[in-house]
């Protein structure tokens, strides 16, 4: 399912027009990344919860050349699903 199916159905199944739900939706993806810029982690009951992660700094080697690359530490966006989502997919 790409974006504009999502929305499409999305507003069918909530009875609003197609413009409604996409603003809902650029709403709620604004508001997580909102979130996230501020370090923060949003937890959705149910769902799971959005967070910002450290990842670490490492070395990596270019197997052409053998040269030596220090890849520095950065943040990652990451997704936790909850319990119940899991359950769902047993």
């Amino acid at each position: 399912m790409n974006n504009k199916e999502f929305i499409s159905a999305l507003a069918k199944k909530t009875g609003v027009t197609v413009a409604d739900a996409t603003a809902n939706v650029e709403t709620l993806l604004s508001t997580i990344i909102a979130r996230l810029k501020d370090n923060d982690q949003l937890n959705i009951s149910g769902f799971g919860v959005f967070e910002v992660k450290m990842r670490k700094e490492k070395v990596l080697v270019n197997p052409k050349s053998g040269e030596r690359m220090l890849i520095p530490p950065k943040l990652v966006p990451a997704f936790r699903p909850s319990s119940k989502l899991k359950d769902k997919f047993k």
